[in-house]
């Protein structure tokens, strides 16, 4: 079954491509969320696509705006600047979507073969 890529998301194991401080999409389910109290109201959101993490980083004026993805969303698309730093790369996030409603799609065997496939990454 392919999995349903949102357009124009970039999977994660290619996040070593673009330069830093490039602005980019990802996308994947969110498979954890922190909320660090020494860390000042930002919120740290660990997404999963189907070749990798991706870290996400909200910093709190962002979170006011888009709250309701950030807390309830099971699969986020999150627009923001390449950032790596120590071996670690992260998005700090611009826009967040909540498009958990595309989870279904990977349940329906009927949609299945309808599905766009994700570009041969090597």
């Amino acid at each position: 079954m392919s999995w349903p890529r949102p357009p124009s998301a970039l999977v994660a194991s290619r996040l070593h491509e673009p330069p830093m401080g490039a602005r980019v999409t990802v996308a994947g389910l969110v498979i954890l969320r922190q909320r660090p109290g020494t860390a000042k109201g930002v919120i740290f959101v660990t997404l999963e696509d189907e070749t990798g993490v991706v870290n996400i980083i909200v910093w709190r004026a962002l979170y006011e705006r888009f709250r309701r993805a950030v807390i309830a969303g099971r699969m986020l698309r999150v627009t923001g600047r390449l950032q790596r730093d120590h071996g670690v790369t992260h998005i700090l996030a611009e826009h967040i979507e909540d498009i958990s409603q595309l989870l279904d799609r990977l349940l329906d065997p009927d949609l299945a073969h309808d599905l766009p496939r994700p570009p041969e990454t090597r």
